[in-house]
């Protein structure tokens, strides 16, 4: 700096600033004591003053700033440190996307031909988002399509003013002391220059940190910010908010090929590597280089992988060997994101929360688990204060925003969901003791929520997966101090959706696992082995279930003592299984002797009192004592009707029961009529999807083609068939059993030929969904035969 006039010495200093009439520029002005008595301040200037300058003194006359000129920029200009592309860079969907549908409205902004666009890039941590970016820069910077590339590193406000100033120094040539004009300046040249500018503000942490500062539309200017935020304050005018995904198993493959393209032994196995690694781009750069540095297979790896003994650091390169200069393991990549979102309000919340989503299904589960009251009281046990079930719910949007979980409410059931190696990160983080909290509260969590029965075959379906993926990474935490309902549950609804031999299969593990953690004579043990015979039954293996009865009868009784309450379940199981096994006689004598005892412990009006009765009465018409089944279940009627009322379904279920004995007492015109008042009250009670109401409707068909009209029974049970194909599924039993009554019907109606083709595709399913050696596997032979020799 340069200053001409007279300057007057100091004497002991004191400083202010002012701003002075007629003086261009910034003017710092100090004034100037010799004495404190009389004290007098001499700030005082003549002439034109221009520019930025310390007042010492008194100066006279003309007064002259010469700021040194910095040289211009030499165009095309880049400013900042670009990041390299990643060894074994990999073209992707999300390039092309990128590439085309900003002009569209689509996601993907980066090189629309509309002008001024913004493009925000949001994504969990390791997707690879930087590496688009550098990809799309790189490409227009190499097709001379860009005058200007600015790489701004946008982990702060401190660092984006300073790089906005520093770039704006080059470009004008004047410097600003304050970086704050200094940014403005920038702003005010990329929107009133021609030059072709692209601005990469790369990894944004706060949208706060944007304010004031988001570079301006203009028709020669693009912007690109990646970040890993989804706040609605990224959103704005001309500005799209793109979601950046895992790899697609075909780019994992491609990735992964081309990164051992020099050791092609290392490459069995990497498709199931890619899967447990969550297609997580950055976990595939830094396992691969793990395994580069220690020669190990893709198969080796993953073993390690799948062994929770080890944490996932462990098995990730040190900080010295890491790839493609990354800064941290994908295991610290979201730390600061945790502890971001952890602040955030209500604070405190987000990492116990992330820490229950850890222990569930990756590909989802419904929001009403992390609400539900098991949770909240975990969370308000850990923050000491009380949660609510809103308050858990915001702090789900903030683990969203901060892109550590998504959120979409249009998945139906599956609203919440994480990626796998996130929850593998939160996992390694917690304490065993703290881990059998959070699974004891997930799992209380998933039992709150289930349904009371199978009418929304979806959401069953997610809670189940649920269940499993929260057995599979900390079961150990089911069983104490005995079996967790849960456990139970997925075996309840593999059943109730007609799933027996699944159920059965879920019933054996867990019977292992049970005798294994609690022992054979464990309470629980016990149950599990009275459910498992009940699925082994339903299964088709009706002489094992009954063995498995008899067996647990006599442990039960040995254990537990004679009057306990589980021998008369188990002797109603046996009495049952016997009549459905063919001994309808023994069944009856089974049942009047439990009845007696059942009056004796619970009284007349008990539901298991209810249900003996009806199976008394069912199997008195089974050997044909018509007068006898009719009479019993005239009176169960009566005392159903007056405890439980007309429009309970146990009561409905009975009249169903005496619609079925008069039918095969010879009147089916009158067991039909019956049935569609029967259907009447179940529509409205039940609706039209209820087991119970289809199940009315395929009896009603029954009685229909008895009554003397086949035609119009094919029309009823095709058309039944086709709502338990919505309501239940193609391979519930009941729906196979609609096809099996259709076909029926189809060759009685004089469609033989129609009816043999039936029967056979039938069969197939039923041998695939029920096991060769199911009871209804011989009835569609049978049928089958029947219709073929009729064609």
């Amino acid at each position: 700096m340069f200053v001409s006039g007279t300057v007057q010495p100091f004497g002991w200093l004191a400083s202010t600033r002012r701003r002075l009439d007629g003086v261009h520029g910034s003017i710092w002005t100090m004034g100037n004591h010799r004495d404190p008595d009389p004290p007098h301040v001499v700030n005082a200037m003549a002439g034109d003053v221009t520019g930025l300058f310390v007042q010492a003194g008194k100066i006279d006359g003309g007064v002259h700033y010469h700021q040194p000129a910095r040289p211009a920029v030499e165009w095309p200009y880049r400013a900042g440190v670009v990041p390299p592309r990643a060894a074994s860079y990999q073209e992707r969907a999300a390039s092309d996307l990128l590439a085309r549908a900003v002009g569209e409205g689509d996601a993907a902004i980066l090189t629309t031909d509309r002008p001024g666009r913004t493009s925000v890039m949001s994504g969990l941590g390791g997707v690879g988002k930087t590496q688009l970016a550098v990809d799309y820069a790189e490409q227009l910077w190499t097709a001379s399509e860009l005058d200007l590339l600015a790489w701004v590193t946008a982990i702060s406000r401190d660092t984006i003013v300073s790089s906005y100033a520093s770039l704006a120094a080059d470009l004008t040539g004047i410097e600003d002391p304050d970086p704050e004009q200094g940014a403005q300046r920038l702003l005010a040249w990329l929107a009133s220059t021609s030059k072709r500018w692209l601005m990469v503000l790369d990894n944004l942490r706060s949208p706060a940190d944007l304010r004031g500062m988001w570079p301006p539309a203009n028709h020669s200017g693009k912007v690109v910010v990646t970040t890993r935020r989804r706040d609605a304050a990224l959103h704005g005018h001309r500005r799209r908010l793109i979601e950046i995904d895992v790899f697609t198993d075909a780019e994992a493959m491609a990735y992964l090929t081309a990164r051992f393209a020099d050791h092609e032994h290392l490459l069995d196995g990497t498709a199931v590597l890619a899967r447990d690694l969550g297609y997580l781009p950055l976990a595939l750069a830094q396992a691969a280089a793990f395994m580069l540095d220690r020669n190990l297979t893709c198969t080796a790896y993953q073993a390690r992988l799948a062994d929770r003994r080890r944490t996932l650091t462990s098995l990730l390169p040190e900080a010295d060997g890491l790839p493609d200069e990354h800064q941290a393991t994908v295991a610290a990549t979201w730390s600061l994101s945790i502890e971001q979102a952890d602040a955030l309000e209500p604070a405190g919340l987000a990492r116990p929360l992330l820490e229950v989503t850890s222990v569930l299904a990756p590909g989802g589960f419904p929001i009403e688990v992390l609400t539900a009251p098991p949770v909240t009281d975990m969370l308000t046990a850990s923050t000491g204060r009380v949660i609510r079930a809103e308050e858990a719910r915001d702090t789900l949007g903030c683990l969203h925003r901060l892109s550590l979980i998504t959120m979409d409410p249009r998945t139906a059931h599956r609203t919440v969901q994480v990626h796998p190696l996130v929850q593998r990160v939160t996992r390694d983080a917690m304490p065993v003791r703290h881990t059998r909290t959070v699974a004891r509260a997930a799992a209380d969590a998933l039992v709150r929520v289930w349904p009371d029965n199978e009418r929304n075959p979806a959401l069953s379906e997610v809670l189940r997966t649920n269940a499993t993926a929260l057995n599979d990474v900390c079961g150990e935490h089911l069983w104490r101090p005995g079996a967790h309902l849960v456990l139970i549950y997925v075996g309840f609804s593999l059943d109730a959706r007609g799933w027996a031999a699944q159920a059965r299969d879920h019933f054996e593990e867990t019977l292992i696992t049970a005798v294994d953690r609690l022992g054979p004579d464990h309470p629980d043990t016990l149950d599990i082995r009275m459910n498992l015979a009940g699925t082994r039954a339903k299964a088709g293996d009706l002489a094992g279930a009954i063995a498995e009865y008899e067996a647990l009868l006599d442990d039960q009784q040995r254990l537990l003592g004679a009057g306990h309450v589980n021998n008369l379940i188990v002797r109603g199981n046996l009495a049952y299984w016997h009549g459905e096994y063919g001994n309808p006689s023994g069944a009856i004598a089974e049942y009047e002797s439990l009845r007696s005892d059942l009056l004796r412990v619970f009284g007349a009006e008990h539901p298991f009192v209810f249900s003996v009765r009806n199976n008394l009465a069912r199997f008195r018409g089974s050997v044909l004592d018509l007068n006898g089944a009719l009479a019993e279940y005239a009176m169960l009627l009566d005392d159903l009707i007056r405890v439980l009322g007309r429009d309970h379904p146990f009561t409905m279920t009975t009249f169903g029961n005496i619609i079925g004995l008069r039918g095969v007492g010879g009147d089916p015109a009158g067991a039909f009529t019956m049935a569609q008042m029967l259907l009447t009250s179940q529509l409205s009670v039940l609706g039209p999807d209820h087991p119970d109401t289809l199940a009315t409707r395929s009896t009603m068909a029954r009685w229909q083609g008895m009554a003397g009209d086949p035609v119009a029974a094919a029309t009823t049970c095709a058309q039944v068939l086709r709502e338990r194909q919505r309501a239940l599924g193609s391979d519930h039993p009941d729906t196979l059993m609609s096809r099996s009554n259709l076909a029926f019907w189809r060759g009685m109606a004089g469609d033989a030929a129609g009816a043999a083709t039936a029967c056979e595709e039938l069969l197939a399913d039923q041998l695939r969904v029920l096991g060769p050696n199911h009871p209804e596997i011989k009835n569609t032979r049978e049928m089958l035969t029947r219709w073929r020799s009729r064609r």
